[in-house]
């Protein structure tokens, strides 16, 4: 699969995964900043963004296309970044193909499974008629019947795009992602662990890296260490990023020197 990809700077690569509903774009502020010291690609995974449409997502086969953009650019080897449903590619990544993994930064997840929780915003998304949409203020206030929560709905219009008449489309495969959820709260499995270097971060106001996950993430990557952004929930390059930003390029400069 051909994932689209924006790249910047010079250096090292450093390759930036965003998590479920996301695409490149949440990344390019941070990406700026990083691209002064690294190569730096922002990819969309597939089913998000401006990449591919594809009739299931796994994250065996996400790994995989990360893999072939990696062979397909003649990145031999790289610092992958990844966020939320990002970091559990990242992590298979390494899990599968660790010769191509340098260093692994892993933001605000784990690898194990997870309840869920979206479906509030499956339900509103789903419910959303874009046929009838005339504006993105329209869209707005229909989302807002069952999304609160201003930052969340800001953050899901991005994926909003006009089509080649006067109407509005997803971005992003909403049908297969919807489908296929259950496979990306699924928890990775591998038969040898990742010995490299890793960096897991987590928001100190989230729980999706909990104290008791620690022993389990250190049987898959066992040179890990773990760094907490205390007042930061999930969404810590969002809310932290210039603490995000300092622990990733110490992290990464301390493993280069």
């Amino acid at each position: 699969m051909e994932l689209n990809y924006k790249m910047m700077g010079q250096g090292e690569p450093l390759l930036v995964l965003h998590g479920l509903f996301g695409m490149l774009d949440n990344w390019q502020t941070l990406g700026r900043r990083f691209a002064e010291h690294y190569l730096v690609y922002l990819l969309d995974q597939r089913n998000h963004g401006r990449s591919p449409h594809a009739a299931s997502m796994s994250y065996p086969e996400m790994a995989e296309d990360l893999h072939e953009f990696m062979t397909a650019n003649w990145i031999h080897e790289a610092a992958i970044l990844g966020h939320s449903m990002g970091g559990k590619t990242a992590m298979q990544l390494a899990l599968q193909y660790p010769d191509t993994v340098s260093r692994l930064i892993v933001v605000d997840m784990a690898p194990r499974a997870y309840p869920g929780g979206h479906e509030f915003i499956f339900e509103a998304l789903r419910e959303l008629d874009l046929s009838a949409v005339e504006d993105r203020v329209e869209a707005d206030a229909q989302l807002a019947r069952r999304i609160p929560q201003r930052g969340i709905r800001q953050f899901l219009l991005k994926n909003l795009a006009r089509t080649n008449g006067e109407g509005y489309r997803w971005k992003m495969n909403l049908p297969v992602i919807y489908d296929d959820y259950e496979q990306v709260l699924a928890p990775l499995q591998s038969d040898r662990p990742y010995e490299g270097p890793a960096l897991f971060i987590r928001g100190g106001k989230s729980g999706y890296v909990r104290d008791a996950d620690w022993p389990d993430i250190l049987e898959l990557f066992p040179n890990a260490r773990l760094e907490t952004v205390a007042g930061a929930g999930h969404w810590v390059h969002a809310e932290a990023p210039d603490a995000l930003f300092r622990l990733v390029h110490d992290f990464l400069r301390k493993d280069e020197a």
